[in-house]
C-alpha cells in the first residue's frame, strides 16, 4: 500500500500544520524544516506530482497565490527579498507540486542556487539545445491547442 501523502493530509485537514493562507486551490504553511523562518511552502489542494501535471486552468491560481506569499512573506519579516523555488521530480522531497516561498536577506548565507553551474562546450551546442526545446514548445503548444 501506497504511503499517504502528507500535502494531501494537510490539504484535507487529516494533518496538522501551520497554516498562514489557504483559499479554494491552495493552502500554505510554514515549512516543518525551513531554510530560514518564515520559509512557507505553497501547494495546490489536488494531488499533482509535477508541474506538468497541474491542470492548466490551476497554473495561474496557484502562482497568484506564491505572488501574494511573496509579497507577505518579505512584508511580515521585514525581509529584502524572497527566494521562490519549485523542485520538479528531482530533489522533490514530497512528491506533491509545492512552491517554496523563502525570506531573504543580504549576507544570509543562502548562495544562488544549489547546484554547480556548467557551460555549452561552444555556440553550436548552445543553438542545438536551443533549437530543441524551441521545437518541444511549439509541439505542446500545437497539442494543447488540437482537440
Amino acid at each position: 500500500m501506497a504511503k499517504p501523502c502528507v500535502f494531501c493530509e494537510i490539504a484535507s485537514g487529516a494533518k496538522e500544520a501551520a497554516t498562514v493562507y489557504q483559499d479554494e486551490g491552495t493552502i500554505a504553511f510554514l515549512d516543518h524544516r525551513p531554510l530560514f523562518p518564515g520559509h512557507v511552502l505553497l501547494v495546490p489542494r489536488g494531488h499533482h506530482e509535477l508541474l506538468a501535471d497541474l491542470p492548466a486552468e490551476q497554473v495561474g491560481p496557484l502562482f497568484q497565490s506564491a505572488r501574494l506569499l511573496s509579497q507577505a512573506v518579505r512584508s511580515a519579516l521585514q525581509a529584502e527579498g524572497t527566494f521562490l523555488a519549485i523542485n520538479n521530480g528531482v530533489s522533490q522531497s514530497v512528491p506533491h507540486v509545492h512552491v517554496h516561498v523563502v525570506p531573504r536577506r543580504k549576507g544570509d548565507g543562502l548562495k544562488g542556487f544549489f547546484w554547480p553551474r556548467v557551460s555549452y562546450r561552444d555556440a553550436a551546442h548552445l543553438e542545438d539545445v536551443r533549437s530543441r526545446i524551441e521545437r518541444a514548445v511549439a509541439e505542446l503548444v500545437a497539442s494543447e491547442r488540437s482537440p
